[in-house]
């Protein structure tokens, strides 16, 4: 098995308040669902806490000492999200989730004022995997463009099918928009190959981060992709916090998708000019909490070292497909070997609904997503009407995965199956 670094899981389990209340039945709480959203340890709730008590007030406006302390935390932050993805901080943009930002960038990119837009004939590449938040918008930016919307297949085996990707991906694509990690699979898809073909027909690439930042290292300037997004409640941080990072020529190009006040330089009666980057496109007071609390989320992840997260919960993550290959009747969808793959894995019960497998595995305190997961073409393309979701994070340890396990065949048990 991986061998872990030294890294205490049950140490880190004591940072998160929640852990210390019982579930259903007095069980102690098996979080598994972290895919979904994180917990959030004390630091987190501590500082967002701390801006409410004493430093509320609306950041860059006004010229009293709460706006001025607000507008500095704020900033801050946005500093704080450079460093971790290693970008230059008039780069990244704060929304409030990943999908405001997905949608944001396909609606800049439908706006024929943009430098940069799409125009009935090209073409937009995503791949059948996507999460509805990475699939959605650029069906919609299509409908209003005249633009085609194409699509990289799934293999049986829950990877892309790249057979034909070099005609695929060709002088028509303009978008090519791709998770970094699947949220039902677990399959990280070969980006750099990818990138490559795309950089070759001058294609922007989109990187929907979600589901990697939280769990291995993110260098937009290794990566070298043209914009990710990633949201602060899957990476230990408060919800309503998203981030926007693409290049500043990018961005410069880019018209905004929200108007309001901050986001402008100057404005008449008949127009108006916007702000510098990153202001051009935040408009209205700021998720300025939210932010903070982000910021002292990513310090908790340095903190733990974020090679050690990988390592860890990779190590979890080959224990379980060990143990659960053991079981009768249970498959695992996606990749069964930890050859590109992350943290997160799906599998389904012969003979037992998802939705009445979670139920049954919520009664011993498991908790994991069951369903679509966002995910519908990806679940007709596999002829399933969903799975079983379980997703690892720091806080998890080699207890919650053996109970998992035993979860699972109290399951069959009382469904008699298997």
């Amino acid at each position: 098995m991986l061998k872990a670094p030294a890294f205490d899981p049950e140490l880190i389990k004591s940072d998160f308040p929640i852990f210390n209340r019982k579930v259903r039945g007095n069980n102690r709480l098996i979080y598994l669902d972290s895919a979904a959203t994180s917990q959030k340890p004390k630091s987190v709730i501590a500082a967002e806490a701390k801006f409410y008590e004493l430093m509320n007030g609306a950041a860059n406006r006004g010229a009293h000492l709460l706006a001025e302390e607000a507008s500095l935390a704020y900033e801050q932050a946005r500093e704080r999200v450079a460093k971790f993805i290693n970008a230059k901080s008039q780069e990244v943009i704060f929304t409030k989730s990943a999908t405001e930002s997905l949608n944001g960038l396909a609606y800049s990119l439908g706006n024929p004022d943009s430098k940069i837009h799409l125009n009935a004939g090209d073409e937009i590449v995503v791949s059948e995997m996507e999460h509805h938040a990475n699939l959605i918008p650029w069906q919609q930016l299509a409908k209003r463009t005249g633009a085609k919307l194409r699509w990289i297949e799934v293999d049986k085996t829950g990877e892309l099918n790249l057979d034909g990707i070099d005609k695929l991906i060709n002088s028509k694509t303009k978008v090519v928009a791709l998770t970094h990690q699947s949220n039902v699979l677990g399959t990280i898809p070969p980006i750099e190959k990818l990138n490559k073909i795309a950089k070759a027909n001058g294609t922007l690439f989109i990187l929907d981060a979600c589901q990697s930042a939280p769990h291995f290292p993110i260098d937009v300037q290794k990566l070298d992709v043209d914009a990710i997004v990633f949201s602060g409640h899957k990476i230990f941080g408060p919800t309503g916090i998203g981030v926007l990072w693409a290049k500043e020529e990018l961005l410069e190009k880019l018209e905004p998708f929200i108007f309001g006040g901050s986001m402008i330089d100057d404005v008449s009666m008949d127009k108006a000019t916007w702000a510098q980057l990153p202001r051009k496109f935040e408009a209205g007071v700021p998720n300025m909490a939210q932010a903070v609390g982000l910021a002292a989320a990513l310090d908790y992840v340095d903190q733990l070292g974020m090679q050690n997260i990988e390592a860890h919960e990779l190590s979890l993550t080959e224990q379980f497909l060990s143990e659960v290959s053991h079981l009768n009747e249970v498959s695992v969808v996606g990749p069964t070997e930890m050859k590109s793959r992350g943290s997160v894995v799906s599998f389904t019960i012969s003979g037992i609904h998802p939705h009445d497998a979670g139920q049954v595995l919520d009664q011993y305190g498991i908790a994991v997503r069951t369903g679509h997961h966002c995910a519908w073409p990806l679940m007709r393309k596999l002829n399933l009407v969903g799975t079983v979701r379980a997703s690892f994070a720091a806080y998890n340890t080699k207890q919650d995965i053996d109970d998992l396990i035993k979860g699972i065949i109290s399951v069959q048990e009382y469904f008699r199956v298997g």
